[in-house]
């Protein structure tokens, strides 16, 4: 066992496989296994910013600190497939990446070190895979691993405990309340996932002595069942399930839906944006004693109050469909 203190492990696909008996008492919580309704919600509730705001016409975010230039070089040096020269869009980029991790696993990592060769500042986001909290030290549990080369032979290394710097640690996690509710849908999403193709196992299978069987067993039953549990489940995040075209549910039921899943949306962002503002605030202290960084959602994009109106309105009837819609797809 090595212990050390250094920078974050960011390559976990190299850890050996199978895990040994301790790596998998503490690791086996981390790995995350999502099927069908699962995977579907969590790209649909990950779509923080609609398309319309893809384009960099209008400023979604008002940014509030006493060094802009300390702002544009920290965000400018986050990793990213899609680097950007403007703010505004570094944190859109920013904003929809964490909110990815959030809603997969619940907690988001990144890490700002010093490219010296380049002379730049770079934050990368690292695996959350054995990362802890132990007496308010941040350390990484690192099983075995081997590192493959293809210009030299591989690399195997010990298990190993790294302790992190918590100054250049940026951590994210999902809203309480959010998180109460992403873990009593996710259950249920779970064992319709495990019994979502196990119908044709109910039917009698024919044999010799009875090549006909009859079976009791009703398909439209089963699909009913499903359905009415899967929106149950989902009742409290308000997703569809992608069901909006169908017209076996009224209008006004799936408008009421759609506002309250938006609204988790906003909660999630607004959340994400205030610990960007509180995280980019500490890790910048590194080099500016007294820096500090707020960034709130401007009017471009929905608000939650909006939203809450917008339901009331919709209760009084004093707005239509049409309306409820065009506000949650276009803002």
């Amino acid at each position: 066992m090595k212990l050390s203190k250094a920078e974050p492990y960011f390559h976990p696909h190299d850890y050996d496989k199978p895990l040994g008996i301790l790596d998998s008492i503490l690791l086996e919580r981390d790995l995350v296994r999502a099927d069908f309704h699962r995977r579907m919600f969590d790209q649909d509730f990950s779509l923080l910013f609609r398309s319309v705001h893809r384009s960099n016409e209008n400023k979604l975010f008002d940014v509030i600190s006493n060094d802009t230039e300390l702002v544009g070089r920290l965000l400018r040096s986050v990793s990213s497939s899609y680097r950007s020269s403007s703010v505004d869009v570094s944190i859109r980029q920013l904003v929809e990446e964490i909110a990815q991790s959030l809603i997969q696993v619940g907690k988001a990592f990144y890490f700002l070190y010093e490219d010296v060769e380049n002379n730049e500042l770079v934050i990368s986001s690292f695996s959350f895979f054995g990362v802890f909290s132990i007496l308010g030290t941040l350390i990484q549990w690192l099983p075995k691993r081997t590192r493959s080369h293809w210009d030299r032979e591989d690399e195997k290394y010990p298990r190993e405990i790294r302790i992190l710097d918590r100054d250049k640690v940026m951590s994210f996690k999902m809203p309480d309340g959010l998180e109460s509710i992403l873990s009593r849908q996710n259950k249920v999403l779970a064992d319709l996932d495990r019994y979502h193709s196990l119908q044709m196992n109910f039917y009698v299978q024919p044999s010799y002595e009875n090549p006909n069987p009859t079976s009791h067993f009703s398909a439209e039953v089963w699909t009913k069942t499903q359905e009415y549990v899967l929106f149950r489940a989902t009742r409290e995040t308000g997703w569809n399930a992608r069901k909006s075209g169908t017209t076996k549910y009224t209008d006004f039921f799936i408008c009421h839906r759609l506002i309250r899943f938006r609204r988790h949306q906003v909660i999630l962002r607004d959340h994400i944006l205030e610990q960007l503002g509180s995280e980019l605030t500490r890790v910048g202290r590194v080099y500016k004693s007294d820096f500090s960084f707020k960034v709130v959602a401007n009017s471009h994009l929905p608000s939650v109050a909006e939203l809450n109106e917008l339901e009331t309105k919709l209760n009084r009837e004093e707005v239509g469909f049409s309306a409820v819609f065009d506000y949650c797809f276009e803002r």
